[in-house]
């Protein structure tokens, strides 16, 4: 698989204001054999209540033949901001989409809640 030209991403390089629904990839060095990805910022919003949800997130995968492009992986979290979604279900979900994108050897998405009613959550989804 050849390096993709710059030309062929939708969004980096380009002035982006708002979520999008995927994550675009690049072709991987032949040596990267781990990729983690970590962030404080991911919202969403309590299915039952209503209320905010703010989440830690980690991707962790080993890639094949392709790595997830970090701008695009950022536009794509930013669209659970106002989505009614459980962690687990928001785990499994970004899981799936990193699996699809990028078809790694393995996958593993944690999302930790932050503690509401004094009840933190801490969610995994693994893909082979």
């Amino acid at each position: 698989m050849s390096e993709r030209p710059a030309g062929e991403f939708t969004l980096l390089g380009s002035d982006s204001r708002g979520p999008v629904d995927h994550v675009e990839w690049f072709d991987a060095p032949p040596t990267c054999t781990r990729v983690r990805f970590t962030t404080d910022e991911v919202t969403s919003v309590c299915p039952v209540t209503g209320q905010p949800d703010f989440s830690r997130v980690e991707i962790d995968y080993e890639p094949d033949a392709r790595c997830i492009e970090s701008k695009s992986l950022k536009l794509y979290l930013w669209s659970f901001r106002d989505r009614a979604i459980f962690a687990e279900a928001l785990a499994a979900e970004i899981a799936a989409e990193v699996h699809r994108a990028v078809e790694p050897h393995r996958t593993r998405v944690v999302v930790v809640q932050n503690v509401r009613g004094g009840i933190g959550t801490e969610a995994t989804a693994e893909l082979p």
